[in-house]
């Protein structure tokens, strides 16, 4: 019966996983354990309860925080005659119940349908994320460049004026929020050719601390009515070791750490085909 019923999902109706799936207040998609060991066919939930064990360790070993797809709680239940009694429920993320059937009985064939149908729900997801992520990144890479052109003006009014010097100007910026590291030693750091832009191959969180610390440092430079190029090049760093150590604070990953993104002019490229088989005419960029 359940196997049918997972079939149906193809002709549109929702497969029982679907059926049992919920959202939180937050918008946030869940779906509770007991309700998953019932469509599983497990019918001591003890027994489910090892699997459940295991999938946080798996969830562990993959390098995820439990936390973040498991969670343990009370809910009170009705067992007749208007009384209640508390159980122990676990809440699972779509990555949670991919483990979780990971781990189940294969033997049971509505485990094998359910690992079929998770591995694809949450490729689906992680490919919906990469696009938004691609996203992001084309949004803040243009926000820079544009930002760039009004920090160098800001940082001409300073005094900055020769290309060797808001060479050395920019470096500063890279130190600040580098830890120390200037341009070069950045690219050096990424592998990349020399041929390669450092901000071509930043994912977006580390494009967007690189906008804050341009917006933040051409703001201050205007605002300050700062003058000379040692004066500038002082506040360039300076903001950038503000935008790193507010980073460090929040609990994030330092810029030099974070992994090196697959190049944006790939992107860019790719959504120009794509939009010319749109027939859209694509959006003329700046630099």
């Amino acid at each position: 019966m359940m196997t049918k019923e997972i079939a149906k999902t193809v002709g549109g109706h929702a497969s029982p996983f679907e059926r049992i799936r919920k959202i939180n207040e937050a918008g946030n998609e869940y779906w509770e354990s007991r309700d998953l060991a019932e469509v599983l066919d497990y019918t001591q939930y003890r027994n489910f309860e090892a699997v459940i064990e295991k999938a946080k360790l798996s969830c562990f070993n993959s390098g995820h925080r439990i936390e973040d797809h498991f969670a343990d709680v009370s809910k009170m239940v009705g067992i007749g005659s208007g009384a209640i009694r508390e159980i122990q429920v676990t809440l699972l993320s779509r990555y949670a119940c991919y483990l979780v059937i990971q781990n189940a009985d294969p033997n049971k064939k509505i485990v094998a349908q359910g690992q079929t149908y998770f591995a694809i729900q949450t490729r689906r997801q992680e490919l919906a994320g990469e696009q938004i992520e691609d996203e992001r990144r084309l949004l803040l890479r243009e926000e820079i460049r544009r930002h760039n052109v009004q920090l160098a003006d800001a940082a001409k009014d300073a005094g900055v004026i020769e290309p060797i010097d808001y060479a050395i100007f920019q470096n500063h910026g890279y130190m600040g929020l580098y830890g120390g590291l200037k341009q070069e030693d950045i690219h050096r750091r990424k592998g990349l050719k020399k041929s390669q832009k450092i901000l071509d191959y930043m994912g977006s969180t580390e494009l967007a601390a690189n906008l804050f610390r341009a917006t933040q440092t051409e703001e201050k430079l205007r605002r300050d009515e700062v003058k000379g190029k040692a004066a500038a090049n002082r506040t360039h760093r300076e903001v950038g070791a503000k935008v790193r150590q507010t980073i460090r604070e929040l609990g994030g990953t330092m810029p030099e750490q974070l992994p090196v993104a697959e190049s944006i002019k790939k992107i860019e490229t790719q959504q120009r085909k794509q939009l010319g088989k749109t027939g859209t005419p694509a959006r003329k960029k700046s630099e």
